[in-house]
């Protein structure tokens, strides 16, 4: 049995017809709906169908209604704008203030910008995050927040979209700290150009009403598994299932469809896995901020950390205009998934980036690798579109089954069951740490300059050492992957020990490289922060230009990181000479 056949199971036509299924028959999946409950209910009952083991988790989730907006130009012009409220936005009613344009609404686009008592427009890109444009107009003392789409000028979808900063549930703290506070609505691209060009005139007055239902409701989550043949060891293979108003074809029937096919192919050779597979459809991604795959992670904490190999996220796949392959990972599975990638997609280019904390990386804290893959648009496409990035289709009512390429569905199908067929049945787990120690030294030599009061230098040398240690394990590896596969019965004890040590390499590694809170919080969604490695070293970057008190306390909570981190990247680096001293090279032959 090879990776070939597995290949050739898949149906893409059945992911056609699931999607619109989903599509016609199940629209606006709000999590807390009725629609939301059938929707978990049929991933369930699709799964049960093929014999596997599937079940709906029922559980309280703090999701939003987000009901009518009302936005009106009173001055310099009168002119009615049809709008959107955002979920989880604070409601408004005639709320009038001056409108002030702020470009992407991130950090640097305030500078020179008073908003204070003021209503910002926004462009809606994701840099920053939705969540984090409505944190920093709030921090900025910004009164409301309207946010135009992208797309181009004549573009007329208006958007949906969440704006709750907290990551899941929100615990007491991240109620108080992490909730919305601003009212927040959304327009189309052609309108939001026109408020744009009337505040570059001058000054503009307008007037909004944002109504909104925000509340604690049941919500439904699916789950089905797979278990391995020889391990208790897993793959995460998920995405959400909840949407906005309309058929949400591409997001994500689509995507649900294609790990419903995964799921019957793979069900059918289950007896050849090494490793299970459990399939996640979330729930509450869309108006609760991960409210489902956080939950499940709460709720199944041991058996995660203890069996996670990696976590496939599914989301979007294929939408119609997409034409080259663009995934973003942990660096840790970014040799694994580009030999796979290139060996699969024939002349279609591809592209990698660094995994940052969004959608529903909610397992960054566990440190379990993800792979988050999927058709991209040109760059001249998204230039025209004002980086719309999901098509500008995405979160409105315009997400329709055309918007679905089933043509490029074949490939994504493909490459997503190759990496699966990989993670399940290798006997040496394909993660490689070299890069990911390499990006530690990058990032510590550009804070050295800035950070010279926090004594960054033994974080740095832990760095350099954690390098040099992962070339050497990462040779080590290898050759062990080359023993097995030159002998598949050889003796697996080795391959077990070293899958051991690295799960508990990453289970270290990831929550420092991606996370400010680290193993056991979540960190805001979208935080400015997450856009680096080592973002609870972020405000380094500031020492230099700050004096008295609020430098002191800056710098107390930037050494503690620093020696956070050097303890880590120590720790990693015994793991690593410890694992390759205990289990020895493979024996010739």
């Amino acid at each position: 049995m090879s990776e070939q056949s597995i290949l050739n199971a898949l149906a893409v036509d059945n992911v056609e017809r699931t999607t619109i299924h989903i599509s016609d028959h199940i629209p606006s999946r709000l999590a807390g709906s009725e629609n939301g409950r059938r929707m978990a209910e049929y991933s369930r009952d699709r799964m049960a169908a093929e014999g596997i083991e599937a079940r709906v988790h029922e559980f309280p989730g703090l999701v939003s209604f987000p009901g009518a907006a009302r936005l009106r130009v009173t001055a310099p012009v009168a002119m009615e704008i049809e709008a959107n409220t955002l979920g989880h936005s604070e409601p408004a009613e005639g709320l009038v203030g001056e409108l002030v344009y702020v470009g992407s609404g991130a950090y640097a686009d305030y500078e020179g910008k008073d908003v204070r008592g003021k209503i910002i427009l926004t462009e809606l890109s994701y840099a920053p995050a939705r969540h984090e444009k409505q944190r920093i107009a709030a921090e900025m003392g910004a009164a409301a927040a309207i946010m135009m789409n992208w797309g181009r000028p004549d573009d007329t979808a208006v958007p949906f979209g969440s704006v709750k900063p907290a990551w899941g549930n929100p615990t007491p703290e991240t109620f108080r700290t992490e909730m919305p506070t601003l009212p927040c609505i959304a327009t189309a691209r052609g309108p939001g150009l026109r408020l744009k060009d009337l505040c570059a005139a001058g000054p503009v007055t307008v007037e909004l009403t944002a109504e909104v239902d925000n509340r604690w409701t049941p919500v439904h989550l699916t789950e089905g598994v797979i278990p391995g043949a020889r391990s208790d060891d897993f793959v995460v293979l998920a995405g959400h299932q909840d949407s906005w108003p309309g058929p949400a074809s591409t997001d994500n029937a689509s995507g649900n469809a294609v790990i419903l096919e995964l799921m019957r192919v793979f069900h059918q050779h289950r007896h050849l896995l090494r490793r299970g597979i459990v399939a996640g459809f979330w729930t509450g991604h869309e108006t609760g901020t991960m409210v489902g795959s956080t939950w499940y992670v709460d709720q199944n904490w041991r058996r995660l950390r203890d069996h996670a190999v990696g976590y496939i996220l599914i989301d979007q796949p294929s939408c119609t205009g997409t034409m080259r392959w663009g995934a973003s990972s942990n660096t840790e599975l970014k040799r694994f998934h580009q030999a796979i990638e290139a060996r699969l997609l024939g002349n279609r280019s591809y592209s990698w980036e660094r995994k940052k904390k969004h959608g529903d990386c909610s397992m960054f804290g566990m440190g379990i690798p993800m792979i988050f893959a999927m058709g991209q648009f040109s760059e001249q496409e998204l230039k025209e579109t004002a980086l719309a990035n999901w098509g500008w289709w995405h979160h409105s009512l315009e997400c329709t089954i055309d918007k679905v390429d089933f043509e490029f569905m074949v490939d994504h199908l493909r490459i997503y069951a190759a990496y699966l067929w990989e993670l399940c049945t290798a006997a040496v787990l394909p993660y490689a740490f070299a890069e990911s120690a390499g990006q530690f030294v990058t990032r510590l030599e550009a804070l050295q300059e800035p950070g010279q009061s926090i004594g960054l230098d033994q974080a740095l040398e832990c760095a350099r050492r954690l390098h040099s240690t992962a070339v050497a394990f990462d040779g080590f590896a290898d050759g062990w992957r080359a023993r097995y596969g030159a002998n598949a019965d050889a003796d697996e004890a080795p391959a077990d020990a070293i899958n051991l040590a690295m799960k508990r390499i990453n289970r270290l590694l990831i929550p420092l490289s991606s996370t400010v809170r680290g193993t056991y919080e979540h960190d805001a969604y979208g935080l400015t922060a997450q856009t680096t490695i080592l973002p609870a070293l972020y405000d380094t970057k500031l020492l230099p230009a700050m004096d008295g008190p609020e430098r002191w306390m800056l710098e107390t909570k930037l050494r503690r990181e620093g020696n956070r981190t050097a303890d880590i990247l120590s720790d990693a680096t015994e793991l690593m000479a410890e694992a390759m001293a205990r289990i020895g090279t493979p024996p010739a032959g």
